[in-house]
């Protein structure tokens, strides 16, 4: 592979989490890395961005031996934005990679997820890009079988590069490789969080709610990506970040109309 290629790698884990370094040792055979991740878990922060603090980037030679790397005080979009702004000196990566996560990203949780949306943010910079996402969200997962499919992935975005403004939101089932029947390309399931906030009381005497939920599939289609991992498929979602609902279009077209009071 070349050398020459320039990637840039991050995740909404943090900096030392196992599947960022997965995904290091797995990408720096097709190109040269660079690190830019978070200093502490960002997970669920969806796109969101740092505007009312001044933003951290130090150099860290203690995580990475093989890559050169930056630890930054923002969140996942943050840094892919410093990285092409700074590290990168405007001279955009050829492939961002973001990931490995610990735990799904399937179906709705791309709206929340902190992995996908720095992929969105390279993908809105014209750079292609790709979340990863292993099912499994503890902190000892074994990464053998995420591995060997995000080789495949990123081999296949080089040699044929994916439609400008769009990524891809790829899941992998926990579980040894001999296990893993394939790949599927699909949509992504209708499905969402039943939500509940748990109700408790502090030693003071003043309530606080702690988040929780059922995730819950209304989606029957054989052609999904909840299906996919339920069977035992990664999952490859090819996404947009135009949330334009283009089928609705026609349907709203009457309400076009024209001011024709006198100014």
């Amino acid at each position: 592979m070349t050398s020459t290629r320039r990637i840039l790698i991050t995740n909404d884990d943090g900096i030392t989490a196992p599947g960022l370094r997965a995904l290091v040792e797995v990408a720096r055979d097709f190109g040269e890395v660079t690190v830019v991740a978070p200093d502490k878990p960002q997970s669920g922060m969806g796109h969101a961005i740092t505007i009312a603090e001044p933003l951290r980037l130090y150099s860290t030679r203690e995580v990475f031996e093989s890559a050169v790397a930056y630890q930054c005080s923002g969140t996942p979009v943050d840094c892919v934005k410093l990285a092409v702004d700074k590290v990168f000196d405007k001279e955009p990566p050829d492939l961002v990679l973001s990931g490995i996560n610990h735990g799904s990203n399937a179906s709705i949780n791309i709206l929340y997820s902190g992995t996908l949306s720095a992929a969105m943010e390279a993908a809105i910079e014209g750079i292609q890009s790709a979340g990863f996402s292993l099912l499994d969200y503890s902190w000892d997962a074994d990464f053998t079988a995420a591995k060997h499919y995000v080789r495949k992935i990123i081999r296949r975005m080089i040699e044929r590069p994916l439609p400008p403004r769009v990524f891809l939101n790829v899941n992998i089932p926990k579980g040894p490789l001999s296990a893993l029947k394939g790949i599927r390309v699909c949509r992504q399931a209708h499905a969402k969080w039943e939500e509940d906030f748990i109700e408790r009381v502090d030693p003071n005497g003043r309530k606080y709610y702690w988040l929780t939920g059922v995730f819950t599939n209304f989606d029957e289609g054989e052609d999904t990506d909840q299906w996919a991992l339920e069977h035992g498929y990664v999952s490859v979602v090819p996404v947009q970040f135009d949330l334009t609902a283009h089928h609705s279009l026609s349907l709203l077209a009457p309400w076009n109309e024209e001011n024709t009071q006198d100014a």
